[in-house]
């Protein structure tokens, strides 16, 4: 599935919205529809008007937390996700002109010094490129204090962290933006609530960007609250659409009704891989951004749409010149 897609480095969003001269909420929406095939194109200001009163659009409130700390000589280690017992899983990259890419290098037991005093021991590699760690101080303290937003070559300057937030983002925790969110802005979801659309929040702090092809999924921390448990259960005994606000949200949901019987308030930790195959019961529709080609992404996103008119949307995305990434444009999934 879309594993020969060749994604032209045009198509990257290199800068924000906002640099290129637009609101957040100018981004493009491409918004494909299973049920009929359809696939068509939308400014993402028009998301209240293709959403209907009674959907309920559930929304990740994990802010993102700068997870880039540059240490010793050219290299920079990346915090991805904690470990249930204070553990953390980090990435190595080293420092070639203004972007990183992944570092081979480390040793199980090494320790490296990171500004402020702070040492890094390398416990042992998870993956081939994600080491287990631990820091001697704590994570969310030092890297709001040390850290910077983590940018990949695709965007070729820094960025202020503000730029890596969504309006929803109350809780610091993930390493990188859920960024489906990105494009709102609060008159848009004053429109969606004037529509009759419920927002309802969940958390899931998510780690360093979509697996790799010899990674198995890793934990990574949710919460789905009482109230919006409550609030997915009664919108589909009640007909309305369950819409999630990136892929995280699938996660966090999915995860909160794997035992059957709606979705239950819950917490904790999920390693869940939503495919085909494990089917969704708790969400009808997505809103997410473009993945890249054999990103894990796929799959949840095949879920919702089944192969052949994801595949139509991707070229259609590709045709149309959209932008991938966390600052390019986004994809509505309807049923």
């Amino acid at each position: 599935m879309l594993t020969d897609f060749a994604l032209p480095p045009e198509l990257a969003a290199h800068e924000p919205a906002e640099a290129r001269g637009l609101p957040r909420d100018g981004v493009r929406m491409l918004v494909s529809r299973r049920r009929t095939g359809q696939i068509g194109h939308h400014a993402f200001g028009e998301l209240p008007d293709l959403l209907l009163p009674g959907d309920l659009l559930v929304v990740n409130t994990s802010a993102t937390v700068p997870a880039a700390v540059r240490i010793g000589g050219a290299l920079t280690v990346h915090f991805s996700s904690p470990r249930p017992d204070g553990a953390w899983l980090i990435e190595l990259r080293e420092r070639r002109g203004g972007a990183t890419v992944p570092f081979g290098g480390g040793e199980e037991g090494q320790e490296l010094g990171l500004p402020g005093g702070a040492v890094l021991r390398l416990e042992h590699r998870v993956t081939a490129r994600l080491w287990r760690a631990r820091l001697s101080t704590a994570v969310l303290p030092y890297l709001l204090r040390h850290g910077a937003p983590i940018r990949y070559s695709y965007v070729p300057r820094d960025w202020p962290l503000e730029s890596y937030q969504t309006v929803f983002g109350t809780a610091p925790g993930s390493a990188e933006m859920p960024s489906a969110s990105r494009p709102f802005t609060p008159d848009l979801v004053t429109r969606l609530v004037a529509r009759g659309v419920t927002i309802a929040p969940l958390t899931l702090h998510t780690g360093v960007s979509s697996l790799e092809g010899d990674e198995e999924p890793y934990p990574e921390p949710y919460d789905v609250p009482p109230a919006t448990a409550r609030l997915v259960n009664l919108t589909r005994a009640a007909g309305g659409r369950v819409i999630a606000a990136g892929t995280t949200v699938v996660r966090a949901l999915e995860t909160a009704a794997a035992n059957g019987g709606g979705v239950t308030a819950s917490a904790g930790w999920t390693s869940l891989v939503v495919t085909p195959g494990s089917g969704l019961r708790a969400v009808d529709g997505l809103l997410t951004g473009l993945h890249e080609p054999r990103s894990s992404h796929l799959l949840m996103l095949a879920a919702f749409a089944g192969d052949e008119l994801l595949d139509r949307c991707y070229a259609a995305a590709s045709a149309g010149r959209y932008l991938w990434h966390e600052f390019g444009d986004v994809h509505l999934l309807l049923p």
